[in-house]
C-alpha cells in the first residue's frame, strides 16, 4: 500500500480547527449578549382628552298661586217708588226719673197639674157585678177576627166611679181585627159595686181583661 502524503494529513491541524471554532462561537455570543433586541418606546404618549361635561344649573320653578275670584255682587231688587213708608213717632217722656225705682214683672205663675181625682188601691176594690161573664156574654165576635182567626186578650182600663159606672175606657194592650172596639163597648155597659175608701165610695182605676176565642 502506498502512504499518505504529508500535506494530506489533517490530525495535526486539529489542534487549530478546535481553537478557531472556539473563537468564533465565542465571538457570537458575545456579539448576541451586546444586542440590545428591546423596542425603542415612543417619545411622547399622547392622552385623548376626556370629553368635559358641563353641569347645567337648575333653576326651581315657584308655583304662582292665584287668588279665587271675587264673589259676585247681590243682585239689586227692584223696589216700587211708590210704596210709602209711614212714619213711626216715638213718645219719649221727658219727665221719666232715671232715679225712680223700676217695678219689676210678676214672676211667671207656675201652671198647676191636675191632681189625680181617683184611687189606685183603696181598701175595699170595685166589684164587677155578674163577674167577667157578664162581660163575656154582651161580646159579639167581630167578623174581621173571625175571618183571619184573631184570638186572644183585650186588656181595657178605665174609672169606676161613686156610682159604679164606667168611666174613660181605653186599650192598653189589644189584639186589632175590631175586637179592641168591641171589648171597649161591651166595658161601657159594665156595672160595679163602687170602691169604698173610709167607709165612703170613691173613685177608682181598674182594668180587666175580655177574652176573644173562636169555637171549634
Amino acid at each position: 500500500m502506498d502512504r499518505k502524503k504529508a500535506e494530506a494529513d489533517l490530525r495535526k491541524y486539529y489542534t487549530v480547527f478546535l481553537q478557531l471554532g472556539l473563537i468564533v462561537a465565542l465571538a457570537i455570543f458575545i456579539l448576541a449578549v451586546k444586542v440590545d433586541l428591546t423596542s425603542e418606546a415612543p417619545d411622547e404618549y399622547t392622552l385623548d382628552e376626556q370629553d368635559v361635561v358641563e353641569m347645567e344649573e337648575v333653576i326651581q320653578t315657584e308655583q304662582i298661586e292665584t287668588p279665587p275670584p271675587p264673589p259676585r255682587p247681590p243682585v239689586p231688587v227692584e223696589v216700587p217708588n211708590d210704596e210709602i213708608i209711614e212714619d213711626v213717632n216715638i213718645d219719649i217722656n221727658s219727665d221719666w226719673d232715671l232715679d225712680d225705682r223700676m217695678e219689676m214683672p210678676p214672676p211667671p205663675q207656675e201652671e198647676e197639674e191636675p191632681e189625680e181625682n181617683f184611687f189606685v188601691v183603696v181598701e175595699e176594690m170595685p166589684e164587677l157585678i155578674g163577674g167577667l161573664a157578664s162581660i163575656q156574654k154582651n161580646i159579639e165576635y167581630p167578623e174581621m177576627a173571625r175571618r183571619a182567626g184573631i184570638e186572644g186578650r183585650v186588656y181595657v182600663q178605665f174609672i169606676v166611679n161613686e156610682q159604679g159606672e164606667v168611666e174613660d175606657p181605653r186599650v192598653i194592650r189589644g189584639i186589632g181585627g175590631g175586637a179592641d172596639e168591641e171589648a171597649l163597648r161591651a166595658v161601657r155597659q159594665a156595672k160595679f159595686r163602687p170602691g169604698m175608701q173610709r167607709g165612703r165610695p170613691v173613685r177608682v182605676q181598674y182594668s180587666l181583661p175580655v177574652v176573644f176565642r173562636l169555637q171549634n
